[in-house]
């Protein structure tokens, strides 16, 4: 057996207590290892010790071997030639590991040249190879990191790490929030460039899809101690520890493979398909229509909406009834979140209509306006920037109450605490402020915010994209008891197609600013009538290593390139 590259024996990391425990693991070259847990299990905290990365109120003990040599008794500068050289590092988000005011090619000559002696054109001779590696134009040395996507600026992240061919490369969370074909892009990425470097990868995430996808053996970390590890499928097939067990039951994963053959259907007029209620369009510059049934909430009829010359929606035409979820799925870019935003009128439409409730909202102004807005509840993303940092907890739920309703005083403060109860929070949290909560409390919170006037249609835009699975489970749970109670309208915005199976209706696919997929959910997520929701269902991985080799298999098969 080779002879591990990295080794960690007794780690322990404290803030004057512990955030890990004796961490015992170690990495072979060329072998993938997945450390997965809940969010403060450890792990990201054991991995960020390996080259210094933690504050300096951090105590860190036991040994790090790298090749033999132990990081944690290594010189400064020895620990800094390591650091993007022998070992390289990808961040959890891009955006903010990127310098946002110099170009992509000058970010990428700064890494090749702290570590080898080059001249500029020869550094820039390779910021041309790693643009290449990672499958990105050599144009985009000119960009800055606003104008490229969240997949490419992953993709910029990664050719930095391994701009110099490092030995051990340490992914914390590389696909969090990434759309399924992004995400399957990056997981390929990885794979190929395990193989041509003879890497080591430390994946650090909580997705156990990712991990049947990428990983040989898994590592899984609880309460800052190593509770199992062992091979994926091992591991995966018969959990011995109950925390594993726990784990791996609150993962969603999509119930079918996408269809090997495309269903038959029925030409019900030119460009369109159907099977009953089942419709797709096969002319890519049509949107599928869609009839308002009973009791429509919202009703959107040809809506469209463009920033400069850029059309981000167009004649989209779509309604959601009372006490119904509508799932709205597409890849960033394909105006899942533009949608939400004309309905909210944070976003002003260029054509079409936005009705709630048979009033045409573009038409409204003044207190009309305030009051129709009123009906509406927003979930947003990331619940930690949308809740006021400086604000405590009653304050950010009793918002809405005191700008659109009367409840002052007593009133208010029950009300409040109403609205914690419905969502499962304490109402002795209602005084702590969002830093003192945790990611799945503090989208309680958010729930609680936005059912605060009792909506008569609520937006929830990528609700649960980066919770824990455990986390997330009992936010789909409590949703949908909270949907099933209140009856309200929901669009459902969410690049997981495990979670839009688990909660919507009716499904409405979008791609290019179009509506080219709409129909019951079970039917268009098991039987898809069109190629690129084929290619998102094929993309999305499912925790379980056998299955996800098969999909990745079919994902490959479709093309995963437009």
């Amino acid at each position: 057996m080779t002879s591990p590259l990295l080794v960690l024996d007794g780690v322990s990391v404290a803030f004057g207590i512990p955030a890990a425990t004796e961490v015992s693991y170690s990495v072979a070259a060329g072998e993938v290892v997945a450390v997965v847990g809940e969010s403060g299990s450890g792990k990201t905290v054991t991995a960020m010790s390996l080259l210094g990365l933690l504050p300096g109120t951090a105590s860190v003990t036991g040994r790090a071997l790298l090749a033999g040599r132990d990081l944690f008794t290594l010189p400064a500068g020895e620990l800094r030639a390591v650091r993007g050289g022998e070992v390289g590092m990808v961040f959890q988000e891009p955006m903010t590991a990127l310098n946002p005011v110099f170009r992509i090619g000058d970010q990428l000559a700064e890494v090749v040249r702290a570590h080898r002696e080059c001249t500029a054109a020869q550094a820039k001779q390779r910021t041309v190879e790693l643009l290449a590696l990672v499958g990105l134009p050599a144009t985009a040395r000119r960009k800055y990191p606003h104008e490229m996507s969240g997949g490419q600026l992953q993709r910029v992240v990664i050719a930095m790490a391994v701009a110099n061919e490092p030995t051990l490369l340490i992914a914390d969370e590389p696909t969090t929030a990434l759309d399924v074909t992004v995400q399957a892009e990056i997981l390929q990425l990885l794979r190929d460039l395990r193989g041509r470097l003879d890497a080591a990868v430390l994946l650090i995430t909580h997705d156990m899809g990712v991990v049947a996808d990428l990983a040989d053996r898994v590592v899984v970390m609880h309460d800052g101690r190593v509770v199992e590890q062992g091979p994926v499928a091992e591991v995966f097939e018969a959990p011995r520890h109950e925390y594993t067990k726990r784990l791996l039951s609150a993962v969603v994963s999509l119930s079918t493979p996408p269809p090997a053959d495309l269903p038959d259907a029925t030409e019900v007029s030119p460009g369109v398909v159907a099977r009953g209620e089942h419709v797709a369009v096969t002319e890519p510059t049509w949107s599928v229509p869609d009839v308002p049934g009973d009791d429509p909430v919202l009703t959107l009829a040809g809506l469209s909406v463009s920033y400069g010359r850029f059309r981000a929606v167009d004649d989209v035409s779509l309604h959601v009834s009372r006490g119904e979820v509508l799932g709205l799925v597409g890849e960033s870019g394909s105006g899942k979140s533009s949608i939400a935003g004309a309905i909210t009128g944070l976003t002003a439409i260029g054509g079409g209509v936005v009705s709630l409730a048979g009033k045409d909202l573009t038409r409204l102004r003044g207190r009309e306006l305030k009051r129709a807005r009123g009906r509406i509840g927003m979930v947003f993303q990331d619940p930690a920037s949308s809740l006021n940092p400086r604000a405590k907890i009653a304050r950010s739920i009793a918002q809405p109450l005191v700008l659109h309703g009367s409840l002052r005083g007593a009133e208010l403060t029950a009300k409040v605490d109403e609205l914690l109860d419905a969502v499962q929070l304490s109402t002795s949290l209602r005084e702590r402020y969002p830093h003192e909560l945790s990611g799945g409390q503090r989208q309680r919170v958010g729930i609680a915010r936005a059912i605060a006037l009792d909506p008569e249609l609520l937006i929830a835009d990528e609700p649960t994209s980066a919770l824990d699975v455990s986390v997330q489970a009992r936010i789909l749970d409590l949703f949908r008891s909270l949907q099933t109670e209140l009856r309200f309208a929901c669009l459902f915005i969410s690049h997981d197609l495990a979670v839009v199976e688990r909660l919507a209706d009716r499904v409405a696919v979008l791609h290019g600013g179009r509506v080219v997929e709409l129909g019951p959910a079970r039917d268009v997520l098991t039987e898809a009538l069109h190629p690129y929701t084929r290619r998102l269902l094929a993309a999305a991985p499912v925790a379980d290593p056998v299955l996800q080799r098969a999909r990745r298999e079919a994902w490959l098969a479709l093309g995963h390139t437009e």
